[in-house]
C-alpha cells in the first residue's frame, strides 16, 4: 500500500510538472524565438540563439524527468543487467578527451526480484554514483558490487579517481542537489547510505537495504510458513 501510494504521487507531481512549468518554459520559448526572428544577424543573435538551444536541451531533459516520473526507471528487474547497460550509456557520454574508465559489475548471492518503486530508487541512487564517478572523478577504474545476502542487499560503487573534498561529501555542492539526493532517497525507502572518500584515494559509496523491505517474496509461502508454525505449536500443546 504504501509503494502504491507513493506511485500515485510521483504520477500526480509528474502531472502537475507537465500541465504548468514544461508548459510555462514551452511558452517563453516562443516568445524568445519571436523576439530573435527580429533581431539582425550579429552577436546578439548568435547568443541569443545559443539559449534558445541550451534552452531546448533544458526542456528535453525536463521532459525525460516527468516521463521518469511516470514510468519505471530501470527496464529490467535485473539488477546487474540495469547497472551494466547504465555503465556503458555513462562510459559513451563521458568527454572524449579522455580515455574512458574500465567499468565491472559483480554479483555476490543467488538475485532476487525488487520491489518495483524500490528498484527505481536504487536505480536512481546507482545511476547518480555512477555518474559522478564517470564524469567528475577522472578515475581510470569503477567498479559496482551487489551482494544479494539473508539480511540485506548491499550495493558498492567504488572508483579510483581523484576523490571528493569531504565538506562537499557531507553537505553536497551548492545548488547541487545530487548527494544530498541519494540521502534523501535512502532514508525515503529504509535503506543506509554511506560514502567515503579522500583526495586522490577515489570514493566508495554504499548502499545497504534490509532484505525484507527490498526482495519481492511469495505471499503464499510466507502464509504457509505461518500456518505451519501456527499447527506446530497447537500440536505442542
Amino acid at each position: 500500500m504504501r509503494f502504491e501510494v507513493r506511485l500515485a504521487e510521483r504520477t500526480r507531481i509528474a502531472r502537475e510538472l507537465h500541465d504548468t512549468l514544461l508548459q510555462s518554459f514551452q511558452a517563453l520559448m516562443l516568445h524568445f524565438q519571436a523576439v530573435n526572428d527580429l533581431l539582425p544577424p550579429g552577436k546578439a543573435k548568435e547568443g541569443l540563439e545559443k539559449a534558445l538551444d541550451r534552452a531546448d536541451q533544458a526542456i528535453v531533459e525536463g521532459r525525460d524527468a516527468i516521463q521518469n516520473l511516470r514510468s519505471p526507471m530501470a527496464v529490467t528487474n535485473d539488477l546487474a543487467e540495469a547497472i551494466t547497460a547504465l555503465g556503458e550509456e555513462l562510459a559513451v557520454a563521458r568527454d572524449g578527451e579522455s580515455a574512458p574508465a574500465t567499468f565491472r559489475v559483480s554479483i555476490e548471492g543467488r538475485p532476487r526480484d525488487l520491489h518495483p518503486i524500490l528498484r527505481d530508487d536504487i536505480y536512481r541512487i546507482v545511476r547518480e554514483a555512477l555518474r559522478n564517478a564517470f564524469h567528475h572523478a577522472q578515475a581510470s577504474k569503477i567498479e559496482a558490487d551487489i551482494t544479494y545476502g539473508e539480511r540485506l542487499l548491499r550495493l558498492r560503487i567504488r572508483d579510483d579517481g581523484k576523490g571528493i573534498d569531504p565538506k562537499l561529501l557531507d553537505a553536497g555542492r551548492d545548488r547541487h542537489w545530487g548527494l544530498p539526493g541519494m540521502r534523501e532517497r535512502a532514508e525515503q525507502i529504509g535503506a543506509r547510505l554511506e560514502m567515503w572518500s579522500e583526495a586522490g584515494a577515489g570514493t566508495e559509496v554504499e548502499l545497504r537495504i534490509p532484505s525484507s523491505a527490498a526482495y519481492v517474496t511469495s505471499p503464499g509461502r510466507g502464509g504457509f510458513r505461518l500456518f505451519r508454525q501456527k499447527k506446530e505449536a497447537a500440536n505442542e500443546r
